[in-house]
């Protein structure tokens, strides 16, 4: 029996931790998309693997027997590839995925889009009313919001450089959580904050931009998940997905 755990998110790591602890033997999987990654107790393997096709050659090649997909709730293009493949090799897979913020406190109050281009179109018609945008979306969509916001003032926060030209009215803030309530407010203050960009990440490591927002009557912009894969049994924290892998039916139950 070894699982595969496609990671990148602390859910993963954390997954790592119990699997290791536990004696089960895993690799976890990074996509290799950040230079310094946090990286999980275990067997690391760093890259792509080339698609579905890809994926189901490492299934078959290194002997998997299950696989969890803890990956972030963005990265719809692995989970795709991960239902795919597990499938086609007629093997167990587990989605790991936190809960979203949709039922938080406050959610009613913010404007919920479908995609980036959305978000960018509601940011610019909030911008009009004056102040800074904060932009917290992630380096790999900034894209479809240089064209939109290139003549509002923009704060952006990433964790790695953006790889793009930002355009004068942006300012780039290189950083990483977890972040607290108190630095979120400081900062919203700092950059005089009016509009928050973000997607719904879920967890408590981002969470406190939103409830700054909310105290300081910020508007706040949020980019609904894509859906995830039709059939993929999905679990909210790691010790649920740690009892699935440990046991005996994770290593000959298709999903």
């Amino acid at each position: 029996m070894s699982v595969l755990v496609l990671g990148g998110t602390g859910e993963a790591r954390a997954l790592a931790e119990r699997l290791d602890g536990a004696g089960v033997p895993f690799v976890s999987s990074l996509a290799g998309r950040v230079s310094r990654p946090r990286l999980p107790v275990g067997p690391v393997r760093i890259g792509g693997f080339g698609g579905t096709d890809g994926l189901a050659s490492y299934l078959c090649d290194e002997q998997i027997t299950a696989v969890v997909d803890a990956t972030h709730p963005f990265a719809a293009g692995i989970s795709a590839h991960a239902a795919d493949a597990c499938a086609r090799a007629g093997l167990p897979l587990l989605r790991l995925q936190r809960p979203g913020w949709s039922d938080e406190p406050g959610a009613h109050r913010w404007t919920w889009v479908d995609g980036h281009d959305a978000a960018a179109a509601a940011a610019v018609e909030a911008a009009v009313r004056g102040g800074t945008v904060f932009l917290t979306t992630g380096r790999q969509t900034l894209d479809r919001f240089v064209g939109p916001l290139a003549s509002c003032p923009t704060l952006v926060r990433v964790v790695e450089p953006l790889g793009i030209a930002a355009p004068d009215e942006w300012t780039v803030l290189e950083s990483r959580g977890p972040y607290d309530l108190a630095a979120e407010r400081a900062l919203m203050h700092e950059h005089g904050i009016r509009v928050l960009v973000t997607k719904d990440s879920g967890g408590a490591m981002t969470r406190a931009k939103l409830d700054a927002a909310d105290e300081l009557k910020v508007d706040v912009i949020v980019v609904r998940r894509p859906p995830a894969p039709a059939g993929v049994r999905t679990v909210p924290d790691a010790e649920a997905a740690a009892r699935w892998a440990a046991a005996p039916a994770a290593a000959g139950t298709p999903r």
